[in-house]
Protein backbone atom coordinates (compact mmCIF):
# COMPACT_ATOMS: atom_id res chain seq x y z
CA UNK A 1 0.00 0.00 0.00
CA UNK A 2 1.23 3.51 -0.74
CA UNK A 3 0.03 6.78 0.66
CA UNK A 4 1.41 10.31 0.37
CA UNK A 5 3.75 8.82 -2.28
CA UNK A 6 5.40 6.67 0.41
CA UNK A 7 5.48 2.91 1.03
CA UNK A 8 3.58 1.61 4.07
CA UNK A 9 5.82 -0.28 6.51
CA UNK A 10 3.19 -0.94 9.16
CA UNK A 11 -0.04 0.30 10.69
CA UNK A 12 0.73 -0.16 14.40
CA UNK A 13 -2.43 1.53 15.78
CA UNK A 14 -5.60 2.07 13.77
CA UNK A 15 -4.99 5.07 11.51
CA UNK A 16 -1.30 5.53 12.40
CA UNK A 17 0.98 4.79 9.44
CA UNK A 18 4.73 4.19 9.51
CA UNK A 19 5.94 5.10 6.02
CA UNK A 20 9.16 4.88 4.06
CA UNK A 21 10.04 6.74 0.86
CA UNK A 22 11.45 4.98 -2.17
CA UNK A 23 15.03 6.23 -2.38
CA UNK A 24 16.72 6.51 -5.77
CA UNK A 25 20.47 6.84 -5.25
CA UNK A 26 23.72 6.72 -7.14
CA UNK A 27 27.24 8.15 -6.84
CA UNK A 28 25.84 11.70 -6.94
CA UNK A 29 23.57 11.22 -3.91
CA UNK A 30 19.86 10.39 -3.73
CA UNK A 31 16.37 11.56 -4.59
CA UNK A 32 13.15 10.70 -2.77
CA UNK A 33 9.56 11.85 -2.76
CA UNK A 34 8.60 12.86 0.78
CA UNK A 35 4.99 13.87 0.20
CA UNK A 36 2.35 13.75 -2.52
CA UNK A 37 -1.06 15.41 -2.24
CA UNK A 38 -3.55 12.63 -2.84
CA UNK A 39 -6.47 14.76 -1.68
CA UNK A 40 -7.04 12.97 1.63
CA UNK A 41 -5.84 15.72 3.99
CA UNK A 42 -5.37 19.44 3.65
CA UNK A 43 -2.09 20.46 5.30
CA UNK A 44 -2.19 24.06 6.53
CA UNK A 45 0.97 24.48 8.63
CA UNK A 46 4.54 23.16 8.52
CA UNK A 47 6.72 23.21 11.62
CA UNK A 48 10.37 22.53 12.33
CA UNK A 49 12.24 22.15 15.59
CA UNK A 50 15.90 21.59 16.41
CA UNK A 51 16.74 19.80 19.64
CA UNK A 52 19.86 18.49 21.27
CA UNK A 53 20.34 14.97 22.60
CA UNK A 54 18.16 14.23 25.62
CA UNK A 55 15.40 16.74 24.92
CA UNK A 56 11.92 15.28 25.41
CA UNK A 57 8.96 17.10 23.86
CA UNK A 58 5.45 15.80 24.53
CA UNK A 59 2.95 14.27 24.89
CA UNK A 60 1.03 16.99 23.02
CA UNK A 61 -2.38 17.23 21.36
CA UNK A 62 -4.92 19.87 20.31
CA UNK A 63 -8.58 19.55 21.25
CA UNK A 64 -11.36 19.82 18.63
CA UNK A 65 -12.19 21.87 16.70
CA UNK A 66 -8.44 22.43 16.28
CA UNK A 67 -7.38 18.77 16.43
CA UNK A 68 -4.37 18.10 14.22
CA UNK A 69 -3.33 15.21 12.03
CA UNK A 70 0.44 15.24 11.50
CA UNK A 71 3.00 13.84 9.09
CA UNK A 72 6.35 13.87 10.89
CA UNK A 73 9.95 13.17 9.90
CA UNK A 74 13.55 13.83 10.88
CA UNK A 75 15.89 15.49 8.38
CA UNK A 76 18.98 15.56 10.62
CA UNK A 77 19.82 13.35 13.59
CA UNK A 78 17.33 10.94 15.17
CA UNK A 79 14.42 10.80 17.61
CA UNK A 80 12.42 8.19 19.49
CA UNK A 81 8.91 9.13 18.37
CA UNK A 82 5.82 8.13 20.39
CA UNK A 83 2.06 8.41 19.82
CA UNK A 84 -0.84 7.57 22.17
CA UNK A 85 -4.40 6.86 21.00
CA UNK A 86 -6.79 9.29 22.76
CA UNK A 87 -9.97 8.18 20.92
CA UNK A 88 -12.32 6.41 23.39
CA UNK A 89 -14.15 4.52 20.60
CA UNK A 90 -10.89 3.06 19.30
CA UNK A 91 -9.91 -0.53 20.14
CA UNK A 92 -6.40 0.82 20.82
CA UNK A 93 -7.52 3.63 23.18
CA UNK A 94 -4.73 4.36 25.67
CA UNK A 95 -2.19 2.26 23.74
CA UNK A 96 1.00 3.70 22.38
CA UNK A 97 3.38 3.10 19.50
CA UNK A 98 7.04 4.11 19.44
CA UNK A 99 9.64 4.06 16.67
CA UNK A 100 12.95 5.67 15.77
CA UNK A 101 12.76 8.28 13.01
CA UNK A 102 16.09 9.42 11.64
CA UNK A 103 17.84 11.14 8.78
CA UNK A 104 19.33 7.73 7.96
CA UNK A 105 16.13 5.67 7.77
CA UNK A 106 14.07 8.50 6.13
CA UNK A 107 10.87 7.15 7.70
CA UNK A 108 7.78 9.27 8.24
CA UNK A 109 4.95 8.77 10.67
CA UNK A 110 1.39 9.75 9.84
CA UNK A 111 -0.58 10.53 13.02
CA UNK A 112 -4.33 11.09 12.70
CA UNK A 113 -6.19 13.63 14.83
CA UNK A 114 -7.04 12.14 18.21
CA UNK A 115 -3.52 11.15 19.25
CA UNK A 116 -1.01 12.60 21.69
CA UNK A 117 2.48 12.92 20.22
CA UNK A 118 5.96 13.37 21.61
CA UNK A 119 9.58 12.53 20.96
CA UNK A 120 12.94 12.09 22.67
CA UNK A 121 15.96 13.41 20.77
CA UNK A 122 18.71 10.81 20.40
CA UNK A 123 21.36 13.00 18.72
CA UNK A 124 22.53 16.59 19.01
CA UNK A 125 21.21 19.07 16.46
CA UNK A 126 18.30 16.81 15.45
CA UNK A 127 15.90 18.58 13.12
CA UNK A 128 12.28 17.44 13.28
CA UNK A 129 9.71 18.49 10.67
CA UNK A 130 5.97 18.09 10.68
CA UNK A 131 3.01 18.94 8.53
CA UNK A 132 -0.21 19.78 10.40
CA UNK A 133 -3.83 19.65 9.26
CA UNK A 134 -4.91 22.49 11.59
CA UNK A 135 -3.25 25.70 12.70
CA UNK A 136 -1.64 25.90 16.12
CA UNK A 137 -4.29 27.03 18.63
CA UNK A 138 -2.75 27.65 22.07
CA UNK A 139 -6.14 27.65 23.86
CA UNK A 140 -6.82 24.13 22.53
CA UNK A 141 -3.50 22.50 23.37
CA UNK A 142 -3.06 19.87 26.03
CA UNK A 143 -0.49 17.34 27.22
CA UNK A 144 -0.57 13.91 28.80
CA UNK A 145 2.16 13.14 31.35
CA UNK A 146 4.98 11.43 29.44
CA UNK A 147 5.85 9.50 32.66
CA UNK A 148 2.32 8.12 33.20
CA UNK A 149 2.59 4.47 34.25
CA UNK A 150 -0.83 3.73 32.71
CA UNK A 151 0.65 4.44 29.26
CA UNK A 152 3.70 2.25 29.83
CA UNK A 153 6.03 4.22 27.54
CA UNK A 154 9.58 2.93 27.96
CA UNK A 155 11.62 6.03 27.16
CA UNK A 156 14.80 4.27 28.34
CA UNK A 157 14.43 1.67 25.55
CA UNK A 158 15.95 4.07 23.04
CA UNK A 159 17.81 6.25 25.54
CA UNK A 160 19.76 3.55 27.33
CA UNK A 161 20.00 5.35 30.67
CA UNK A 162 17.89 6.89 33.40
CA UNK A 163 15.18 9.31 32.20
CA UNK A 164 16.24 11.74 34.93
CA UNK A 165 18.75 13.02 32.38
CA UNK A 166 16.05 14.29 29.98
CA UNK A 167 15.72 17.99 29.27
CA UNK A 168 12.02 18.88 29.44
CA UNK A 169 10.13 22.16 29.38
CA UNK A 170 8.24 23.23 32.50
CA UNK A 171 5.00 23.05 30.50
CA UNK A 172 5.65 19.43 29.49
CA UNK A 173 6.38 18.51 33.10
CA UNK A 174 2.79 19.57 33.92
CA UNK A 175 1.09 17.02 31.64
CA UNK A 176 -2.10 15.47 33.05
CA UNK A 177 -2.50 11.88 34.19
CA UNK A 178 -4.14 9.66 31.61
CA UNK A 179 -6.63 8.34 34.21
CA UNK A 180 -7.98 11.87 34.74
CA UNK A 181 -8.09 12.70 31.02
CA UNK A 182 -11.63 13.36 29.72
CA UNK A 183 -11.15 12.76 26.00
CA UNK A 184 -12.73 15.28 23.63
CA UNK A 185 -12.05 12.95 20.68
CA UNK A 186 -15.56 11.53 20.39
CA UNK A 187 -17.94 11.38 17.45
CA UNK A 188 -17.86 9.74 14.05
CA UNK A 189 -14.72 11.55 12.88
CA UNK A 190 -12.76 9.89 15.73
CA UNK A 191 -14.39 6.44 15.51
CA UNK A 192 -12.17 3.94 13.65
CA UNK A 193 -14.01 2.01 10.94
Amino acid sequence: MTTFGLQLIEEPLHGVLLLEPRIHGDARGYFMETYRDEGSISWVQDNESMSHRGVLRGMHFQRPPHAQAKLVSVVQGSVYDVVVDLRPASPTYGKHFATVLSAENHRRLFIPAGFAHGFLTLADHSIFQYKCSALYAPASEGAIDYRDADLGIDWTHAWGESPTNFRISEKDQQGMAFASFDSPFVGPEYTPA
